[in-house]
């Protein structure tokens, strides 16, 4: 399997190298783009207090060197004027420290939850793209990047995407908070994690988005695909009883001629998840078929799980060096969590500041900490024994998931950064009788 998976990579470098010498030509049109990135992550826990352990319950015992590879190809292919299609496989494996589990902050954004670690490969993103340009609109250039072509493209227009993606691809940006590759690796810092954002347990979905964008607004909306199980690779495709849709405003601002964005979001799921309270009534009847759907271990034969969720998102340049950002989010906590992770409330902050000031101009510090919790039914179902995909120790003494790190990358050549990461977890899983966790990685990554 190692020898598939170097010669996968190897064919990947290959490609990726023989595409880009193809559009070295600046005086040609531009009609396609392709960018390659691989990363590697191995992280490391030490012994933490555990008066008890469930079967969710991250192992109080040291762990070393749970380590996770992700090795993407963006391609993307100008298909007519302002029409794209973009492609990208991926190979991804390994595991995260206790297989993810025991942390509503998950500890790595580039792991999840998967009975099978070996690295495989499969479709990330394969959509389709149309730009419509509005009338009376100036142009500007975007530069070739990831799934985007280089071109000229109206200051005011609308996006259709539609396929298979990520919908925080479009959603729930944040400059200095957003990217586990290259930034935090919590999942509450990666991304809102009050918002149980649709998608498979890889991170990806199917559906459309649109987006209404000017040069200071935009309006985003999207209706997709949820799991038809819990944190599940298999997506429902019953649309007329599951579904997700989700909107977003955004406004451009300036502070002292610094650039910044605000974001409100808006988000509901329908979807097969039964709700805390069938749970209490299951743990009460021994109903081992309904609790397995809490856990992501069987599918619900009904429909009828509901989930609201409200999320805000901010980031602001102070300075040549320094940016903060801030995020706030909540969902009712009535349903069981169906798709990202076990939050119903959060509110996180942070800082990044680059080597401007050690005159390391690309090296980026940052900073954050996230506050997570959840409702009181939801509490009441882990305090009785319930569990579900990630988090559950058998019993709950309840506190705030308070969670801080910091991370610093390097870049050591012009395509490879290295980094290290530090996270301190204190009540993991909202249980005062375990923790706190000090965790530490070491991250690879390469890009062009």
């Amino acid at each position: 399997m190692k020898k598939i998976i170097t010669l996968s990579l190897i064919q990947i470098f290959k490609i990726t190298i023989a595409s880009a010498q193809t559009n070295v030509d600046s005086t040609q049109e531009i009609k396609s783009t392709n960018h390659f990135q691989l990363t590697v992550i191995s992280q490391s826990h030490l012994t933490f207090r555990s008066l008890y352990s469930g079967k969710n319950s991250l192992p109080g015992n040291e762990e070393w060197g749970a380590t996770s590879i992700t090795s993407t190809l963006f391609l993307g292919r100008k298909l007519w004027k302002n029409g794209a299609f973009y492609f990208n496989p991926e190979i991804s494996g390994g595991n995260g420290l206790g297989s993810s589990l025991g942390v509503a902050g998950a500890l790595n954004g580039e792991t999840y939850r998967v009975g099978n670690p070996t690295p495989s490969v499969f479709i990330a993103r394969a959509f389709f793209q149309q730009q419509i340009p509005l009338s009376k609109s100036s142009f500007e250039n975007v530069e070739d990047d990831v799934n985007q072509i280089k071109n000229k493209v109206a200051a005011k227009r609308i996006t259709i995407s539609a396929g298979k993606f990520a919908i925080s691809d479009f959603f729930d940006g944040n400059q200095y908070s957003h990217g586990p590759r290259t930034q935090f690796l919590n999942w509450s810092l990666m991304s809102n994690g009050a918002w149980d954002y649709p998608a498979n347990t890889r991170g990806y979905t199917f559906g459309a988005a649109a987006e209404f964008i000017t040069p200071f607004w935009a309006l985003r909306i999207a209706s997709v695909a949820v799991p038809s199980i819990a944190n599940s690779p298999e997506m429902e495709y019953n649309f007329t009883k599951a579904h997700s849709e989700t909107i977003e405003i955004e406004r451009k601002i300036s502070l002292n001629k610094n650039p910044g964005t605000l974001r409100l979001l808006f988000s509901q799921m329908h979807s097969r998840a039964p709700s805390y309270q069938s749970g209490l009534k299951a743990i009460e009847t021994k109903d081992t078929a309904l609790l397995n759907v809490f856990s992501g271990d069987a599918k619900s034969k009904t429909f009828g799980g509901k989930k609201y969720t409200v999320a805000f998102s901010g980031d602001q340049q102070l300075n040549r060096w320094l940016g903060i950002f801030l995020r706030a989010g909540w969902n009712d906590g009535k349903d069981a969590t169906w798709a990202f992770t076990e939050i119903d409330q959060t509110v996180s902050a942070g800082l990044s500041i680059n080597g401007i000031l050690w005159k390391r101009t690309n090296d980026v510090f940052g900073l954050a900490s996230a506050i997570n919790g959840i409702s009181s039914v939801h509490k009441a179902f882990l305090k009785e024994g319930g569990y579900g995909f990630i988090i559950g120790d058998g019993n709950l003494n309840y506190g705030h998931e308070r969670i801080i790190e910091a991370y610093y990358n390097t870049y050591v050549t012009k395509f490879f950064s290295l980094g290290l990461d530090y996270q301190f977890v204190n009540n993991p899983g909202y249980n005062k009788d375990r923790g706190p966790i000090n965790a530490f990685a070491i991250r690879g990554h390469v890009e062009f």
